[in-house]
């Protein structure tokens, strides 16, 4: 249900992360599909990470962390481990990101598209009708 608003969200992003449940392997399996979708609809140069949530259930493991890093690898993504039940790992994912979404100058009047704001005086018009 949610695929259809997908590419609405991907244009102009930076970054995005596509997570799936270590518990489940057919997230795993559906995580490529939202990839192969964010490569074919999103921004050419944008930063994607795969986090595996649930890294406090590894008893219960489906995916394994080698398999999720080596396709994380061959698909030139930040790959991470999390458990946002336990906050693990979750800000160090917010850092990678940020580390690796390029730089842009913030300065308008350096971009070109930049404009001055002057006061000018007002001229009041007095007028009966």
């Amino acid at each position: 249900q949610f695929r259809a608003l997908a590419p609405m969200y991907y244009r102009g992003s930076a970054a995005a992360i596509i997570v799936y449940d270590i518990t489940k392997e057919e997230t795993f399996s559906t995580l490529k599909n939202w990839v192969k979708e964010l490569r074919q609809h999103g921004p050419p140069n944008i930063v994607v990470a795969i986090a595996g949530n649930k890294c406090d259930l590894n008893d219960v493991r489906e995916v394994m962390e080698k398999d999720a890093k080596d396709y994380a690898d061959s698909i030139h993504a930040i790959f991470v481990e999390t458990s946002a039940k336990n906050a693990i790992n979750i800000n160090e994912l917010f850092i990678e990101i940020s580390r690796r979404i390029p730089s842009t100058d913030t300065n308008p009047a350096s971009s070109g598209k930049g404009f001055k704001l002057r006061r000018q005086p007002s001229v009041t018009k007095r007028s009966c009708c």
